[in-house]
């Protein structure tokens, strides 16, 4: 959605991102925050949290040796302790926004995928769920930016409804809440859906596979500039910034007529080099 050109070079080409600072930041902020649940509640504290950052660091290191790059020529390690430091601020603010020695979590870092009745498979990965003694679930996202301004917030509660919608699919119950923590801005943003809600998202989940589909066979991928192109790593092939897109790796096929298309949904099967699913992000 953001950028139908920007999912070819992700997904169709695989072209390399080099690592971000901010992306890296939020990754080891979210495994402090998933590990911090492994101590008795009482020991869940901010000291405690804090101090599991520097282990976490090197565990996505050794998982991730290109992480490096990021402070190569940091000789006295201004840098990279600077970086530390503002991912403690984050961890430490999680705390006046929730109480983890009052939450159990059902699940962290849940990988969740299902299947809908036209053969489009949705999968991705939700931080934290929580169930009531009642029953009721809420999924919890974490966000190491800021909060979106009121008339963007559709936006980054449709990842959030994606989820609400495989969970529903899943195990055929509506989640009770949604709900993202800002730790960048110190903001809680939640909302409450219903099964109309989750229909709609379902539809136009449809509408976009059908449009990924017909891009992929036709091999016409359509930059969309935005404010965020200045933080894209393939300026250099696109379009849009004078560059050339790599040769297309997929056999194209003549577009099909509108007609032939709105609406139609088969199984998925995937081909050589083509996508099979929607993520979430």
């Amino acid at each position: 959605m953001q950028c139908p050109l920007l999912y070819r070079f992700r997904v169709i080409d695989k072209l390399p991102e080099k690592p971000s600072e901010a992306a890296t930041r939020g990754t080891l902020v979210h495994a402090v925050l998933e590990r911090l649940f492994d101590s008795p509640a009482g020991d869940r504290t901010a000291p405690r949290a804090k101090a599991l950052i520097p282990g976490q660091w090197d565990r996505l290191l050794e998982s991730k040796p290109e992480l490096t790059e990021l402070f190569e020529g940091d000789a006295e390690g201004e840098r990279l302790a600077g970086w530390l430091s503002e991912a403690e601020q984050l961890v430490e603010r999680w705390f006046s926004l929730e109480d983890p020695t009052r939450l159990e979590p059902a699940e962290r870092e849940l990988f969740v995928e299902t299947e809908l009745d036209s053969g489009l498979r949705l999968r991705g990965v939700i931080d934290r769920i929580d169930v009531a003694p009642t029953g009721e679930v809420r999924i919890v996202d974490y966000k190491t930016g800021k909060a979106p301004r009121p008339e963007y917030a559709e936006g980054a509660l449709f990842q959030m409804k994606f989820y609400a919608l495989v969970i529903w699919r899943l195990k055929n119950v509506v989640p009770r809440r949604l709900q993202l923590v800002y730790l960048g801005s110190g903001d809680v943003l939640t909302y409450d859906p219903v099964p109309a809600d989750l229909e709609r998202v379902e539809r136009k989940l449809l509408a976009l596979w059908d449009a990924i589909r017909l891009a992929t066979e036709t091999g016409e991928w359509r930059p969309r500039p935005t404010k965020l192109c200045g933080w894209c790593d393939h300026r250099a092939v696109c379009p849009e910034f004078g560059g050339t897109p790599p040769v297309y790796p997929l056999s194209v096929r003549p577009a099909e007529s509108e007609e032939g298309v709105q609406g139609r949904m088969e199984p998925v099967r995937a081909e050589a080099g083509q996508p099979a699913a929607l993520e979430g992000p």
